[in-house]
């Protein structure tokens, strides 16, 4: 009987081997058939750049929170970061997080959907062009996997923090975004050199920038803010990024786990806003 053992490309060395290799012979990668997969299921999930694919969700949401409840659209008046702001209770279906959803409505989901709700046009777009400058930086120097890990893990801790603190009602993907802020900042300390030095100097002074912001105008989850950049920190120093350490079956396992929760979700979100719309009795 032949041997029909199927041949991959290592996914680290590229030499061919076969897929049920404990260890790639030529750099030791191990199971280098689960690293295959993992790569057929991120180009599934993600055959756009992640970065322009978080936009688009975010957006997406923000669209179905003006639509979910038309009538309450802040359109004028107050001030100008509430311009085009959904309803409190379309973004309370939608997932906002806080002491209101979480212990009076039992949104434990909501830590994690929070971070795709904006409050209002400004709002949205500030974080969107926060995202869409930082986050390659973050894609290039930690790799996909770990830029999920950091964007989404972050985005939890910063609203747990604010959770801990008593916030009642805050959504947004500022703590994400702090995150990835301080995982540029313990790159920058951890390279060191005039490179390093120059990249932790400017993350420290858009740190500068979120501090005077939050003291300046109301309403900012500075809590959030804090918890989403030291968490961002820490988990840069455990995970590592790539000129140090190589990326990880273990760090793939964890990012794959991060979106299918993640987008599971999400979905739970736009069934039960929906739902609470349309059909209200079938929640009751």
């Amino acid at each position: 009987m032949s041997d029909e053992r199927k041949s991959i490309l290592c996914p680290n060395c590229r030499k061919l081997i076969s897929s049920d290799e404990p260890l790639c012979p030529y750099c030791g990668l191990s199971r280098p058939g689960l690293h295959n997969a993992m790569g057929i299921l991120r180009k599934l999930l993600f055959a756009f750049d992640p970065i322009k694919s978080i936009i688009i969700v975010n957006v997406a949401f923000y669209i179905l929170a003006l639509l979910l409840n038309p009538g309450e659209i802040f359109i004028s008046g107050g001030s100008p970061f509430n311009f085009l702001s959904p309803s409190g209770q379309s973004l309370l279906l939608l997932g906002a997080t806080g002491t209101i959803p979480i212990f009076q409505f039992h949104h434990y989901w909501s830590l994690i959907s929070a971070s795709f709700l904006h409050g209002g046009i400004l709002h949205i777009g500030f974080n969107m062009m926060a995202l869409y400058q930082i986050g390659p930086f973050i894609l290039q120097e930690f790799g996909f996997y770990r830029f999920i890990i950091i964007y989404i893990l972050t985005g939890i801790a910063g609203f747990v923090v604010s959770l801990f603190f008593g916030v009642p009602f805050t959504i947004g993907a500022s703590a994400s975004l702090c995150g990835l802020i301080g995982a540029i900042i313990y790159y920058g300390r951890s390279r060191g050199g005039h490179y390093g030095q120059a990249i932790y100097k400017q993350a420290m002074g858009w740190v500068l920038g979120l501090i005077v912001f939050g003291v300046l105008l109301s309403g900012i989850n500075n809590w959030a803010h804090g918890g989403g950049l030291l968490s961002g920190i820490l988990l840069a120093f455990l995970l590592g990024y790539n000129d140090k350490k190589r990326g990880t079956a273990g760090h793939k396992l964890l990012a794959y786990a991060c979106i299918l929760i993640t987008a599971g979700v999400l979905i739970w979100a736009i069934a039960y806003s929906l739902i609470s719309v349309l059909a209200p009795e079938l929640l009751s």
